[in-house]
């Protein structure tokens, strides 16, 4: 099962955390399921090297809040491996316009992030 965690790509504090849980058989079973869904021509969201986009922003020690949401998009290209959140220009779900102005209206600040992405929450690589 090693030779699986060594092929992920993913921040270095991130991996060395979670490397014993790439190990588990849910894990191995996730993936086997994941690859045979791709053999079958499925399409899986997000792509692969945008799967651990979130801890990629942000190593470990630099975390505080780790925030996991399961919100499915309905359209291409939304996934893109940020909770909460599409990459600019596309379109957001419904969901997620509703969640930002409950933010904006609760926090009273337009300086909230919008209707689509999360970056201005998440630092790091874009």
């Amino acid at each position: 099962m090693t030779e699986h965690r060594d092929r992920v790509v993913l921040e270095s504090s991130w991996k060395a955390a979670l490397a014993k849980e790439f190990e588990a058989a849910y894990v191995v079973r996730l993936r086997a399921f994941l690859v045979n869904e791709k053999r079958g021509r499925k399409t899986v969201y997000p792509t692969g090297p945008e799967i651990f986009k979130a801890l990629d922003s942000c190593p470990l020690p630099d975390t505080r809040v780790v925030i996991i949401g399961q919100d499915p998009y309905h359209g291409p290209r939304q996934a893109h491996g940020l909770c909460f959140s599409v990459p600019p220009g596309i379109a957001p779900p419904p969901s997620l316009v509703n969640i930002f102005q409950e933010i904006e209206k609760d926090m009273c600040d337009e300086n909230v992030p919008g209707g689509s992405s999360n970056r201005k929450i998440a630092p790091g690589k874009g």
